[in-house]
């Protein structure tokens, strides 16, 4: 355990670029996810047969092959972000991070977007359809009427899924972001003889950010079920 307190700055280090991905990432994944799902249902078939396929492909497809597109062949057919470059005191925001929350975010708001899409097959018909009789639009009839419905239906598995993308947020690691995961990686090669306790400090680091997120999860469930 010396490793861990020894380099405990470090270990924060680590665990706050896990932290700035989850958040930025859970932020972007709800938005695009809430876009597929407004254009899966929605009455233009072009548009819902394109989020169909796109969260078919993305969503069976490995995030690690994800991640592998955005930074190895990405770059060779012009996308790259290598014009990202900011820096918030000791962290550093560039284009490894940039394409950790890109590729985080698109294969995770396909997730976002079939739990939410659950959430919205189980608001009535009829109160869409008397939405649409006293004259609002799609939109409307979307943000004012379905989707605020669907969201407090669809918190149990939309919290399921930001959990599973807090502790994915660990492949950005092998694409040299020094999040968590990667800076665990260092501390073993160092101290060989410490890789129990540092794999266990770790884990519970983990596990806290988990739970945190779950107790969110909780609190806005039960809140919204009493609303």
């Amino acid at each position: 355990m010396e490793a861990i307190f020894d380099n405990f700055d470090a270990v924060l280090k680590g665990f706050g670029y896990t932290l700035f991905l989850f958040l930025v990432c859970a932020v972007v994944s709800l938005v695009l996810g809430t876009i597929l799902v407004a254009m899966r249902v929605g009455p233009i078939a072009v548009l819902s047969r394109a989020a169909a396929v796109y969260v078919t492909l993305v969503r069976n497809t490995p995030l690690v092959m994800v991640f592998f597109f955005f930074h190895f062949a990405g770059p060779k057919i012009g996308i790259n972000f290598n014009w990202v470059d900011v820096h918030v005191g000791g962290f550093d925001f560039t284009s490894a991070f940039s394409t950790a929350v890109v590729a985080l975010s698109l294969y995770t708001s396909t997730f976002v977007c079939e739990a939410l899409r659950s959430g919205v097959n189980s608001v009535p018909l009829g109160q869409a359809e008397a939405a649409r009789a006293i004259g609002l639009p799609f939109t409307g009839t979307m943000t004012e009427v379905v989707l605020p419905q669907a969201f407090r239906a669809s918190v149990p598995p939309l919290a399921s899924t930001l959990i599973a993308m807090l502790k994915n947020t660990s492949v950005a690691g092998v694409f040299y972001l020094a999040e968590a995961l990667a800076t665990m990686r260092g501390f073993t090669k160092d101290y060989a003889d410490q890789r129990w306790g540092i794999l266990i400090s770790f884990a519970i680091g983990y596990i806290i950010l988990v739970e945190v997120v779950s107790l969110i999860a909780h609190r806005m469930e039960r809140r919204w079920r009493i609303a």
